[in-house]
């Protein structure tokens, strides 16, 4: 038997004595017996090894627990999962700040040449021109459809919705390094089932070269139980390979250094028969178990955090209907380099002569003895100063800003229409999540069931062909069996010891995933 996890949640196809999907998990398990063992493909590793492989390992055998808790903290699986929330949560974090307003501030400097409008005076003038534009502003969105608070709470939904594919992850990591463990333990007790029976076959040619020698039984026996030693031979080695790779496979599931895989060593529990536990009860009842299961599975709490995300979603559709009200101000000012501060002096009184026709050269005037007083300031043109240009030039202003959809090529309508669609998607996704939990449960419970009913009668079977093998050991023994009959009667019994063994561990494997659902720790 292969215990094997694929996290993408697909059933996997029945096989006549596998184990089928699990747990959230795809759980594919073919099973090993005795000569069909080098059939059998090792298990791909659920989980690839990463490119920086954990060193502070812990020494010793490993128990379950142990296994699973290092794998939650080392396995790079999970730490992506937790990145992508730190993520979610830094988008959350942006689409709150999105209420805030916004202001800028921007300055420029210019060169002219030639002839060129002077920016603060707009006098066009021949003369080479410096000038710099400050100004800050600012804007902030008073009313838009409720798109962005909702944008704020659907962000919320969703960054919940990670933390919670975070534990989803962990939780199919603990399964997948369950699967594995179980594996490895079952790999070692079909090695510790071969050495039995090579020792066994061992004692029997030795027997039969004996018995060979005293002219007891043919030759044809003794070359009958030499070749079943041959085979029992191969059937170790196939077994040893088997315990070798899940060995690596849950090595890697661990992140640690696969050069370490042979050196790597678990604790065996000892595990009770599986008729010891009632075949019914309330601690297998799958539906007891589903609702359980249903209000504490992170994958039924996130489809629903979806399902109200896209509620969300549909309300930020529906806010382009609305109209979009926005404040805005800011502050200017300049300066010029040709702009000259004309300076005005103190009022003063200034005669003006008054000239009048010359009589004798007509044409021409003469000053009169009259003269004209007038008022005046004097004008003086002094350079104008850089600080002083920007607080004389300095402006202010304030603008609401309304703006009213009424047409825009039914993107507003389309795009409610995708939100009420996506939102149907979700509901759809979320109802499939908690039918494949139920099925699921479904299945582990006939599994668990079908592999407790199965070791009973592979139990009886192996004692019985126990009696059948003695039988006929004495009869081979004393040349009353050919090598061929006794071979069979050995297989046969090695074929019922290999099917207990499996049926054995499946079952452990499958009442540990209900106990998992029902949120018991995952513990041998």
């Amino acid at each position: 038997m292969k215990i094997k996890s694929r996290a993408d949640g697909r059933q996997p196809v029945r096989r006549p004595m596998g184990w089928a999907a699990a747990g959230g998990v795809g759980m594919v398990l073919a099973l090993l017996a005795g000569p069909a063992l080098a059939q059998n493909q090792p298990p791909p590793p659920a989980q690839p090894p990463g490119s920086a492989l954990a060193s502070a390992a812990p020494t010793g055998p490993w128990t379950l627990q142990a296994a699973i808790d290092y794998a939650l903290t080392h396995n790079l699986t999970v730490r992506a999962t937790e990145l992508t929330a730190q993520q979610q949560d830094a988008s959350q974090r942006l689409n709150r700040a999105a209420l805030y307003p916004t202001a800028s501030l921007n300055g420029n400097q210019n060169y002219n040449f030639g002839t060129n409008r002077d920016p603060l005076t707009n006098l066009f003038q021949s003369v080479n021109v410096r000038s710099n534009n400050f100004s800050a502003s600012g804007q902030v969105t008073l009313f838009s459809g409720f798109q962005l608070r909702n944008t704020i709470k659907q962000g919320q939904l969703e960054a919940q919705a990670a933390r919670v594919d975070t534990d989803k992850a962990r939780n199919d990591l603990s399964l997948d390094v369950a699967a594995s463990f179980l594996q490895l333990l079952l790999a070692q007790e079909l090695i510790r089932a071969s050495e039995a029976r090579l020792g066994s076959v061992r004692e029997q040619v030795t027997r039969s070269e004996k018995l060979l020698r005293a002219g007891a039984v043919a030759e044809g026996n003794v070359l009958d139980s030499r070749a079943q030693l041959a085979s029992e031979e191969r059937t170790l080695v196939t077994a040893q390979n088997q315990r070798d790779l899940a060995q690596l496979a849950l090595v890697q599931q661990l992140n640690l250094d696969p050069s370490g895989a042979r050196d790597f060593q678990v604790v065996v529990p000892a595990l009770p028969d599986p008729t010891a536990y009632a075949a019914t009860g309330s601690e297998l009842d799958p539906n007891a178990t589903f609702e359980l299961a249903r209000q504490n599975r992170p994958e039924i709490k996130a489809a629903d955090l979806r399902v109200l995300s896209a509620q969300r979603n549909l309300s930020i559709a529906r806010g382009a209907y609305y109209p979009r009200l926005t404040l805005g101000g800011g502050i200017q000012t300049g300066y010029s380099s040709v702009r000259p501060l004309v300076v005005r002096g103190e009022e003063q009184v200034v005669s003006v002569p008054i000239f009048q026709p010359d009589p004798a050269n007509l044409g021409s005037f003469i000053p009169s003895q009259y003269v004209f007083q007038t008022r005046q300031r004097p004008v003086t043109e002094l350079p104008y100063k850089f600080l002083d240009q920007l607080r004389d030039n300095r402006g202010q202003f304030v603008q609401f800003s309304l703006s009213v959809p009424i047409l825009n090529g039914l993107q507003s309508r389309v795009g409610v229409q995708r939100a009420q669609i996506n939102q149907q998607q979700v509901e759809l996704r979320a109802e499939q999540t908690r039918l494949q939990l139920r099925q699921t449960i479904q299945q582990s419970y006939a599994d668990a069931l079908a592999a407790q009913r199965r070791f009973d009668a592979s139990a009886r079977q192996v004692e019985a062909l126990r009696l059948a093998f003695r039988n006929a050991e004495i009869r081979f023994n004393n040349g009353l069996l050919n090598g061929t009959d006794f071979n069979i009667a050995r297989n046969n019994l090695t074929a019922a010891e290999s099917d207990m063994i499996q049926a054995k561990y499946e079952f452990f494997f499958r009442r540990k995933v209900l106990d998992f659902y029902q949120g018991k720790p995952l513990a041998l």
